[in-house]
């Protein structure tokens, strides 16, 4: 953000921010003059929106007089003016306790990712976001190969944060098991340290020396890794939550918003993408207000959005809501979310 506002223009643009995030309707230099300290008449608050406005900061709707911040003005206030709004003892042990019931449950069901989002929705009153891990991200640690009759074998790939990713594949001709465990052995000195996006990447380098010796079972275990990663792009799960709350929003009595909000929780896919490419540093919390989103869906949108750790693998949480979101609370409750179930595992 380039502009540099006077302390009263940042007064006069925070009030109405503030106010537009509250009640969702645009506010007029009186209100401004009688509920502020800033002891200035309506005529030159005017003039202070007035030139907020020529800096896109503020808008007006053809329907009133007030004014209501502007995807850049919403920016500003969160970058500049907003105050962070910490999480409260009621809603910090509600957290706390959700997450308890469900932690047990980590490794073997959905219960955690399940819960989590629930937990967001309620507090937010918007949708809520959480996908599983992704797994490319994760440190392979041990491959195991088990024969489950002479043409299928069982694949056991486990990663370092405790994962273990199974897969079942079809071979042409019968392998010998003391072949199978001599090479994955070798593999798993070779191999063992590297995330499966790196050993997907050089693999054919790193066992070039070993193409002669099971060739069908070196391709099996680099299908098997390909199958992850494609796995991690297109069949992610990810776990929605709050339908009922946001569409209780006043922005969603428009028939038009209603069914786009709709459609964006039946698009599973759409949302691991906006997720996964939060144009944020890991661990931090990435806010894109409306027209920020490279999804053209979004443009009424904000998304707030941050990581969570799972040992080495990452998943993400956030959440989505009309652009009037209260960003000082969710930046609180996302960051506070994703620490949490961060710790179940260290």
């Amino acid at each position: 953000m380039n502009e540099t506002l006077s302390n009263r223009e940042k007064e006069v643009l925070r009030y109405i921010v503030d106010n537009f995030i509250r009640y969702g309707l645009p506010v007029g230099s009186r209100i401004i003059s009688k509920q502020t300290d800033l002891n200035l008449s309506s005529a030159t608050i005017r003039n202070v929106m007035s030139d907020l406005e020529d800096l896109d900061l503020l808008e007006t709707p053809h329907t009133s007089a007030g004014r209501k911040p502007t995807d850049k003005g919403y920016r500003f206030y969160v970058d500049e003016l907003m105050n962070r709004e910490e999480l409260n003892n009621t809603e910090i042990e509600f957290i706390k306790s959700k997450i308890d019931d469900s932690k047990n449950s980590l490794f073997n069901s959905d219960d955690l990712f399940s819960a989590t989002s629930q937990i967001l929705s309620k507090i937010s009153h918007q949708l809520a976001v959480v996908t599983q891990p992704f797994l490319s991200s994760g440190v392979f640690e041990k491959l195991e190969v088990l024969s489950i009759s002479s043409s299928r074998l069982l694949i056991v790939i486990t990663i370092k944060s405790g994962y273990v990713k199974t897969l079942l594949m079809e071979v042409d001709n019968e392998l010998h098991m003391p072949r199978i465990d001599k090479i994955t052995q070798v593999l798993n000195e070779r191999l063992s340290g590297l995330t499966l996006l790196q050993i997907r990447e050089t693999y054919r380098e790193r066992i070039s020396d070993l193409k002669s010796e099971e060739p069908e079972l070196l391709q099996i275990f680099f299908d098997s890794i390909g199958q992850i990663s494609r796995e991690d792009e297109k069949d992610k799960k990810v776990f929605i939550s709050g339908t009922g709350e946001i569409i209780a929003q006043p922005e969603f009595e428009d028939v038009n918003n209603f069914k786009n909000i709709i459609s964006l929780t039946e698009n599973k896919n759409l949302v691991i993408h906006i997720f996964r490419n939060p144009g944020k540093n890991k661990d931090e919390v990435s806010i894109k207000i409306g027209s920020e989103n490279e999804e053209i869906k979004l443009k009424d949108y904000s998304v707030v959005c941050t990581d969570y750790s799972l040992g080495d693998v990452h998943g993400k949480i956030g959440i989505i809501g009309s652009k009037r979101l209260n960003y000082a609370k969710m930046i609180s409750l996302v960051e506070y979310t994703s620490k949490l179930i961060s710790e179940l595992i260290k």
